[in-house]
């Protein structure tokens, strides 16, 4: 694994989406319960906010970036990451991997009936895709019987890569506690990949992803849902950027968590 590049409390790992799939291969045949993040802005955000998602951060196999902004501030802290690997793009990559390799897979999360619709979806796309078990659990917390009842047909299933759709820092805190119990080796949280896959929101064009513009296509489709996580994020940005022209007006040199690195020595162990 090469040096990550710490972008606002995240260690990102500079891979393009080919070097991705590739470690989720690898991932996948190592048999060890593992996962990797694709990291946004929401997600550098929540991590300063939460102790608990910084330590799921650092037991990560690894981080992408998943979002034009940490990629850009990679380029200006003179760490440049390749590309940007969006999660909405690498459930489909993955799963034209997937259906090549024989691997199996399994999705969980999503509204009513939107993992249905995307597991129908990706089977028709990519003819042989293997989805072995689909699961929309109610928003409301699991009873223990549930959880156990969960974990069960999970396991049952033979399950190679694991998505999850359950939102931040929901996903996190799922995976946290079960993962150990799943027999799975690859779990990867998509957020709302499987409102794409299903066709119940509208993606941006290419040309806007491109330039790093889809989080703009993004709101004005859902104006109401993310105007208000959008504007945090903004401000986050915001105050990163400052604190970074801070730092180097005064020449003080990175931040204190790229001095001091949590969790490289797992991430570099995974790969």
């Amino acid at each position: 694994m090469r040096h990550p590049a710490w972008v606002w409390g995240l260690s990102l790992s500079p891979l393009t989406m080919k070097e991705t799939c590739e470690a989720a291969v690898r991932l996948v045949e190592g048999k060890h319960p593992s996962y990797f993040i694709t990291a946004n802005v929401q997600q550098a955000m929540l991590s300063e906010q939460l102790p608990e998602l910084r330590e799921f951060n650092a037991n990560a196999a690894f981080l992408v970036a998943d979002g034009a902004p940490l990629v850009w501030a990679s380029r200006i802290k003179g760490t440049p990451l390749p590309e940007r690997v969006a999660g909405s793009d690498l459930l489909f990559e993955l799963s034209e991997q997937a259906a090549r390799l024989g691997h199996r897979i399994f999705l969980l999360g999503g509204g009513a009936g939107v993992a249905q619709e995307a597991a129908r979806r990706l089977e028709l796309k990519y003819p042989g895709l293997l989805i072995v078990g689909v699961e929309t659990p109610p928003f409301r917390p699991l009873t223990e019987r549930e959880e156990v009842e969960l974990q069960d047909r999970i396991r049952a299933a033979r399950v190679d890569i694991l998505f999850v759709a359950l939102g931040s820092p929901k996903g996190e805190r799922w995976m946290t506690k079960n993962l150990p119990m799943l027999n799975v080796p690859l779990c990867v949280q998509i957020g709302a990949s499987l409102d794409f896959a299903a066709g119940r929101v509208r993606r941006a064009p290419v040309w806007m992803r491109r330039i790093g513009m889809e989080w703009a296509f993004r709101l004005a489709v859902e104006p109401r849902r993310l105007c208000s996580r959008y504007a945090a994020n903004l401000w986050f940005i915001l105050r990163m950027v400052t604190r970074d022209l801070t730092r180097w007006v005064r020449g003080q040199g990175p931040p204190p968590e790229a001095r001091h690195p949590v969790g490289v020595e797992t991430q570099e162990a995974s790969a």
